[in-house]
């Protein structure tokens, strides 16, 4: 089964490739949906954040008060630091039996929806890193227009993560957003075919024979480690920063 990372910037369009993914069929795990998951009423993370900020954090109704949450862990980072401890495991685990279950079923493909897969490292541990991408201006401007920002205030907002041009060197696929929508779903058609022929049948051998399936996703993993590793040698040789 080819597992792929989906990522990219924020008002770059990542959620409508995901739903454009789906109306192809292809299972979609959504990062941000375990996010709010893992930490529901009755969930081990939802304690540990209780042990670690307090009973304040929860609203009357037992449910997580992420306004409240989010003023503490803002304000601080090593507050941050402490929950991210807590809920990037749970999600972590929660992505992995997500991807059981794909592979369980017997998926060619399964797509991994992370907005942080890049600065969290998970990009080392997918077979395929999908960029969703527009230009920096396209970008500054469609977030201004979504959430009714001033020029200043979105621009702070990007820079406050990893560029856009910066993730895109770590994809294997690249989706320019920068058109229209029907554009786009002219690219995701032809994005989808190109994942059908790579993931092609080698997911039977990995059906039939588990030992198979590992043995061809360690070769994976330990093909990208080096591949990555000779493309930073190259961008330092070349000066690239």
């Amino acid at each position: 089964m080819l597992v792929v990372g989906l990522t990219g910037g924020i008002a770059t369009g990542k959620s409508t490739v995901s739903n454009l993914l789906r109306e192809h069929s292809l299972p979609v795990i959504d990062a941000d949906i375990l996010a709010r998951q893992v930490v529901q009423p009755g969930t081990p993370a939802l304690a540990q954040i209780v042990a670690t900020f307090g009973a304040d954090v929860l609203q009357a109704d037992g449910t997580l008060d992420r306004a409240k949450l989010g003023a503490i862990v803002f304000a601080d980072e090593a507050q941050r630091r402490r929950l991210n401890a807590i809920v990037h495991p749970a999600v972590r685990r929660a992505m992995l039996w997500g991807v059981l279950r794909c592979w369980w079923r017997g998926a060619r493909i399964c797509v991994l929806d992370v907005p942080l897969l890049i600065e969290g490292g998970l990009w080392k541990f997918v077979g395929a890193v999908a960029v969703v991408y527009c230009s920096p201006e396209i970008q500054l401007q469609r977030l201004m227009a979504r959430d009714g920002s001033a020029r200043e205030d979105a621009q702070a907002r990007l820079n406050a993560q990893l560029p856009i041009s910066e993730k895109v060197e770590y994809a294997d696929y690249v989706v320019d957003n920068s058109g229209s929508v029907q554009d786009l779903k002219g690219q995701i058609e032809g994005f989808v075919a190109k994942l059908r022929r790579r993931a092609g049948w080698s997911w039977r051998l990995s059906w039939l024979f588990p030992p198979w399936g590992l043995l061809s996703a360690a070769w994976m993993l330990g093909w990208r480690s080096v591949a990555w590793s000779r493309r930073g040698s190259n961008r330092k040789t070349t000066g690239r920063t």
